[in-house]
């Protein structure tokens, strides 16, 4: 394997959307949510170490969350954990692993990808990553992979590419952030419209010159602690100096402004773990398309197309309802119909403004 490959591994979301299982203490990424025995984080870590040397995947979380990442993944070095002081969206947090990652190995290729991902054909990942990883040695280019949409998602960000291209790495013409039905409709109509997975890959080089071209001021912001990266002096300049950085993604400060973004349309099959209905797309079904999680006791009356999630393996009785989200989970129980899936966020919001933050 390249020993100049490496990995930023995205673990640092709330994942307010998998709520009440998914807390501010204990979010999904730590979470056996597919029923696999291990975590969304040890999924995707056994992932990458297929495209990067161990020793080079770099786990990007809040510094909450070091103790847990250690349980987890307890053969990785303290080096390999780069922690944000406070919450300021992917920008910044990507510019500090990957100046920390120039700072080891200026040769360095990197992907940047998200913890709660489900991608069943890992095989083809790695071969689309390292296609990836050839073209952005060849050139100097930022690469995402980009999903040939199924049907109009209005929850995904979207990538136009360059329609009539020949080859498999197009230019990308445009992001657009999600979009309503109608506009989803005619994206799928136009066929050179692909979901945005959020994956990223680009050499150390690019990367850089990118953020000293696009986002000047947070690189200088960062450069002041380039002599404190990797050593005992970290964590006192990101201290003094990391809630400064501005509070944007990587899509708005960098993506969207460079004319060097190439995609190549992803050979697998992806989803974005980031509802309970994604997740019940990804699961299991008896036959009444109900997905069960944990239950072994059931008794189910004219249930169809139901998620159901429980803490324990308790008897759970369920009549009359059909495409619902039922979770009980510890100290609290969510029974929401399935199209108001994106609602949870703001009833988590309810329930801690009325209730407190004990339901965070």
């Amino acid at each position: 394997m390249n020993k100049n490959n490496y990995a930023i591994l995205m673990a640092g979301g709330v994942g307010s959307r998998f709520w009440p299982v998914s807390r501010a203490d204990f979010p999904k990424q730590f979470h056996d949510m597919l029923g696999t025995g291990k975590s969304l984080l040890q999924s995707t870590f056994n992932r990458l170490e297929k495209s990067a040397p161990a020793e080079n995947i770099f786990i990007l979380t809040n510094a909450d969350y070091a103790d847990i990442v250690k349980q987890q993944l307890p053969n990785i070095e303290d080096r390999q954990i780069v922690l944000e002081p406070a919450v300021r969206n992917t920008a910044p947090c990507i510019l500090l692993a990957v100046l920390k990652i120039q700072k080891e190995n200026p040769n360095a290729q990197i992907l940047v990808a998200p913890s709660d991902h489900w991608i069943e054909d890992e095989t083809s990942f790695n071969s689309d990553i390292q296609a990836a990883f050839d073209a952005t040695q060849r050139q100097e280019i930022l690469m995402t992979l980009g999903i040939k949409p199924t049907f109009p998602n209005t929850g995904y960000g979207y990538i136009k590419a360059e329609q009539f291209h020949k080859s498999p790495i197009k230019q990308v013409e445009r992001f657009t952030e999600k979009p309503n039905y109608e506009t989803a409709k005619t994206f799928l109509a136009d066929g050179n419209y692909f979901w945005n997975a959020g994956i990223f890959i680009w050499s150390v080089k690019a990367i850089v010159n990118a953020f000293k071209k696009h986002q000047p001021n947070m690189y200088s912001l960062f450069k002041k602690g380039l002599e404190s990266f990797n050593t005992k002096d970290e964590s006192f300049f990101l201290d003094s100096n990391y809630t400064q950085a501005e509070n944007i993604s990587i899509d708005y400060a960098i993506l969207e402004h460079a004319s060097n973004v190439h995609m190549l349309e992803a050979s697998f099959d992806w989803s974005d773990l980031g509802t309970w209905g994604s997740l019940y797309e990804e699961l299991p079904k008896d036959e009444h398309e109900n997905v069960i999680i944990n239950s072994q006791e059931i008794l189910l009356n004219n249930a169809e197309g139901n998620i159901i999630r429980t803490s324990s393996k308790k008897l759970v009785v369920v009549d009359g309802l059909q495409n619902y989200i039922i979770v009980d989970h510890k100290d609290a129980l969510v029974i929401v119909p399935k199209e108001k899936e994106q609602d949870i966020k703001q009833i988590r919001a309810n329930a801690i403004k009325k209730f407190g933050k004990t339901y965070e």
